[in-house]
């Protein structure tokens, strides 16, 4: 038989013509406790849902042993769901809420009993069995559900943001709970967060998501020093994400410096995304025998550590984390060891689109006319491919006035400008590079210089 319990194969879900799950693959192993991790929206409790049998899917299956559940009712299905909202009755106290399910098993008192203490010890409620739902605080509202959900033995238990209404102490003491619940229980979790720090501390396997597609699979360790994307890595914890050329292996250029690295099999002078976390720069008041010099722009103390932001030599914004306290305006010498330089491919160099060739000097692109270049010997109706630097892409302050209209979808900062994504009307996406300072879900005007849109036919180069 099988490892896997849950089986996710070619999931797709829309709604009102939007697709919100994208052909979603992966698996559960049993005594997993797997985290679905992604900003809101980004379809995890649509796929969570689908597990738990409350959505049928468009395209695809779902396994449980190895057996198709997609036509299984919910309460025919051996899952247990914890909601963010808890849904416990409130005409019941805490042990006949824990009880609900037995009760409907028609199982005998005692063994009801038993099960139900046995729960209680587990959560640490065991004086609580007599207590009003309604008396109880956020935090033991929350250990009841949990009871309630485990109390059935299920095979998989499925937790829906179930921390996300406490406050910061009891989320972490909860996360702690939870740990010591999945390792005593040996249930499979499928769990539910938005909240990196939780997925890190919590999970054996993190899914990271985004609009709707898995952007990466991985350990907390692979997913946090080995991020696959610029979004995973701007997404899992603190970092500074740069634009860098591969100059050969284990050896890149970023910052306007050359740095020795572990990575390999990129080429030769290939751009790429280049990770620093904050926690790996080296930084000291001595400048001899560093890489590279900076000036401490502002100093924050975090509890645990200081979180600078250094001005490089080169132009550059830097966040440094250290235990040691830099003064604002400190010339300081900074370093990064090679095996602390996170190398990624690039997703893109430049935006790429389709555009139909309307005469010798215009083309229909994304739906709207533009004055360019067209090449030699391309004929009206021919389709050519069109490049449009990141740079060559003006934001404007009004929808009305660009040639298309659209929202920041997503931002990221590249340590000297903003690299934007920016969707428009008709769901199209847009890359920008400026030096301008915009907010997610702004909304802009969106237009392109003549001579920034480059034209090839789709065998060819942009010329």
């Amino acid at each position: 038989m099988s490892e896997h319990i849950i089986d996710i194969r070619h999931l797709s879900k829309s709604f009102g013509g939007v697709k919100v799950l994208d052909d979603i693959n992966f698996y559960v192993r049993k005594g997993e406790f797997v985290t679905l991790l992604g900003p809101s929206g980004c379809g995890k409790t649509t796929i969570l849902r689908h597990i738990a049998g409350f959505i049928s899917p468009d395209e695809g299956s779902i396994l449980l042993d190895g057996k198709d559940i997609s036509g299984i009712p919910p309460y025919q299905r051996p899952l247990n769901t914890v909601f963010q909202r808890y849904a416990l009755f409130p005409h019941l106290d805490v042990f006949d809420n824990i009880a609900f399910g037995l009760k409907l098993q028609k199982l005998p008192a005692k063994e009801i009993k038993v099960r139900v203490e046995k729960m209680l010890k587990m959560v640490s409620m065991t004086d609580y069995e007599d207590r009003s739902v309604d008396s109880l605080s956020g935090g033991q509202q929350q250990r009841v559900a949990i009871a309630r959900a485990l109390v059935n033995y299920p095979k998989v238990l499925l937790l829906d943001e179930p921390l996300a209404a406490l406050d910061l102490k009891m989320r972490k003491d909860m996360q702690l709970e939870l740990k010591e619940i999945h390792r005593k229980m040996g249930i499979t979790f499928i769990y539910v967060t938005h909240d990196q720090e939780e997925a890190l501390t919590l999970s054996d396997t993190i899914v990271v998501i985004n609009e709707g597609r898995i952007q990466q699979i991985g350990t907390p360790t692979d997913i946090y020093n080995e991020p696959c994307n610029s979004f995973v890595a701007d997404f899992i914890g603190e970092s500074t994400i740069l634009n860098g050329r591969m100059i050969r292996d284990r050896r890149v250029e970023f910052m306007g410096h050359e740095f020795d690295c572990v990575d390999e099999g990129f080429g030769e002078n290939v751009p790429v995304d280049v990770v620093v976390r904050p926690e790996d720069v080296i930084i000291s008041a001595k400048t001899e025998g560093s890489q590279f010099t900076g000036v401490v722009q502002s100093c924050i103390f975090k509890g645990v550590h200081y979180e600078m932001f250094v001005d490089t030599d080169k132009g550059y914004e830097l966040m440094v984390q250290d235990y040691d306290q830099f003064e604002p305006g400190s010339t300081v010498g900074l370093s990064i060891n090679p095996e602390d330089i996170q190398v990624m491919h690039k997703e893109r160099t430049c935006n790429t689109f389709d555009a139909e060739v309307i005469d010798s000097s215009h083309v229909l692109m994304l739906d709207e006319e533009w004055e360019c270049e067209v090449p030699e010997g391309a004929a009206p109706g021919d389709i050519l491919k069109a490049e449009v630097d990141f740079s060559e892409v003006d934001l404007l302050d009004h929808q009305d006035e660009g040639k298309l209209a659209g929202e920041v979808h997503f931002l990221l900062y590249k340590g000297d400008h903003y690299h934007l994504t920016v969707k428009t009307e008709d769901g199209d996406f847009i890359y920008v590079d400026t030096d301008d300072i915009w907010d997610k879900g702004d909304l802009v005007g969106i237009d392109m210089l003549p001579g920034g849109i480059k034209l090839s036919r789709k065998d060819d180069k942009a010329q």
